[in-house]
């Protein structure tokens, strides 16, 4: 593999453990999670249901990106998911701050796998 291929996958493996661990660990401790959830989000359904469904969103996520298939897509996604977290939570900047250099990271790994366009 070269060093290219390898770089890309230690970026790839880093993103999709930024969206399972959340994921998993909502499952073991709900209430740690929940609170991330911007309050326009909530009471249209249940909470826990919410966020075990977005969990399963950044599972699909994770294991695309890791999968190397059309990583732009999920890539972009991931980024976009990131600065959303931070622009609906401000409050928590001091914890989320971590977050704009994983969006980062996660457009780079997006810009770095461009689509390929299939012309007739």
């Amino acid at each position: 593999m070269s060093q290219t291929a390898t770089a890309n996958f230690i970026l790839r493996a880093g993103i999709a453990f930024v969206f399972l661990y959340p994921a998993i660990n909502a499952y073991f401790e709900p209430y740690t999670w929940i609170g991330y959830f911007p309050p326009f989000t909530r009471g249209y359904v249940d909470e826990f249901l919410m966020l075990h469904a977005f969990g399963v969103v950044e599972i699909v996520i994770a294991l695309w990106i890791l999968s190397g298939w059309k990583v732009f897509y999920p890539a972009l996604v991931a980024g976009v998911m990131l600065l959303a977290i931070v622009v609906t939570n401000t409050q928590d900047f001091p914890i989320l701050f971590r977050d704009l250099g994983l969006a980062a990271a996660a457009f780079y790994l997006a810009l770095a796998n461009p689509p390929r366009l299939a012309y007739p």
